[in-house]
């Protein structure tokens, strides 16, 4: 393999194996025997010309380790929405002086659909202007929703801490005989992938959650009221994304103080609540919501093992296509038998500012919970047990 300069970045929301991900992007880069900078807090890093040297650090294999098993973005984040860059290319400029500056003819740019809106405009600029760098996304998002692929570096392990969280709050709320009503507000805007995943909790002695509502079905407050009527369980777990809608499309949370990301994205919060007021409201039974909130997202210490290996493999490969020179695509997953995974390129433009919703296949009829088809999809993705690094007691970390 020629030497190469990497340039590497992470964005959007973290997860708890976008760091896996970025260590098969180091590991990918260090087998070139080149040099790989880490941009902080994403294409702010870049634009600021504020870069780490990896190499040193993640020599060691020991910070491989750590950095595998630490949630968050090591790198940090940002969001910045970038501008057309057939229109407005000052941005563009001052990115491309600051590749040249260092060298870099490689890029790699870790992060959802947002992310892969930068990842497309930076490679259509450099095809426009014959700039020769190398721009390649790897994926990741907790909901779920890139287009694409089979699923995204990050849900997994999402998805096990939700399972295990909706688990440990129906033995808790089981406790007493008095009926009673928890519901558990867990992230989606638009796309329901984490809150279906809630269904993975059941087992022989468990059949929380009782009632699972996600975005892509419109459900009304009488519909919501019926469903628990017609619930036999004393303690009913009810799992709602924080995306809902009622029958009129709106969305159950916009009842609460609501506002938007510099994308336009609507910062959703408190529908748990509002449907535990109406629900108490019309049964009055002892009623309780809970927000699971980022705990979604940085739980790295019930984290799933298939989730972590794969986010490592696609960032390697990520930054493989970025050694052959291909510019403008993502790495995706694709199923194949029970569940083998391999990992493919996609035009990035057809995946950027795209969202993959949860098919009808793998809702229930009643909209009111998940099928045995989602489960069968779910499930392999929450395997495998990590053996958490800790120190004092509590997992140990690796901080740049």
């Amino acid at each position: 393999m020629t030497n190469s300069k990497f340039a590497v970045a992470q964005s959007g929301g973290p997860t708890a194996a976008i760091n896996a991900t970025l260590l098969g992007v180091i590991e990918g880069a260090l087998e070139t025997g080149g040099e790989i900078l880490g941009a902080v807090n994403g294409i702010k890093g870049v634009i600021n010309n504020d870069f780490l040297n990896l190499n040193d650090t993640f020599s060691d294999p020991k910070n491989r380790e750590l950095l595998k098993n630490t949630p968050g973005s090591y790198l940090g984040s940002c969001r910045i929405k970038l501008p057309d860059p057939e229109t407005d290319t000052e941005v563009y400029e001052r990115i491309f002086d600051v590749f040249k500056e260092n060298g870099i003819d490689k890029f790699v740019y870790i992060g959802g659909n947002d992310s892969m809106d930068t990842v497309d405009k930076l490679s259509r600029y450099a095809k426009i202007n014959n700039i020769d760098v190398s721009v390649v996304g790897a994926p990741k998002t907790i909901d779920n929703d890139l287009a694409g692929t089979d699923h995204t570096p990050g849900f997994g392990s999402a998805a096990r801490f939700v399972a295990s969280s909706v688990k440990e709050v129906a033995r808790d709320s089981g406790v007493y005989a008095e009926k009673s009503i928890t519901i558990i507000e867990i992230m989606g805007r638009n796309a329901g992938w984490l809150t279906a995943a809630s269904a993975l909790a059941r087992s022989e002695n468990s059949t929380a959650p009782h009632l699972i509502y996600l975005p892509e079905r419109p459900i009304s407050r009488e519909k919501i009221i019926e469903d628990v009527r017609n619930c036999p369980e004393t303690n009913i777990i009810i799992a709602v994304s924080e995306g809902i809608r009622d029958e009129n499309g709106e969305y159950y949370c916009s009842q609460t103080t609501q506002s938007h990301d510099i994308f336009g994205h609507a910062q959703l919060a408190g529908c748990a609540k509002v449907v535990e007021g109406f629900l108490k409201e019309e049964f009055g039974y002892k009623m309780r919501s809970i927000e699971l909130n980022v705990l979604q997202r940085c739980g790295g210490h019930f984290t799933s093992l298939t989730d972590l290996n794969e986010s490592q493999h696609i960032g390697k490969r990520a930054a493989h296509a970025a050694i052959k020179g291909r510019t403008g695509v993502v790495m995706a997953f694709e199923r194949t038998g029970d569940y083998v995974c391999t990992v493919i390129e996609n035009n990035v433009a057809d995946v950027a500012n795209k969202e993959r919703k949860v098919p009808d296949e793998f809702i229930s009829e009643n909209s009111n919970d998940v099928t045995d088809a989602f489960m069968k999809y779910a499930r392999p993705l929450i395997l495998g047990d990590v053996q958490v690094i800790t120190e004092d007691g509590v997992p140990k970390h690796i901080t740049r």
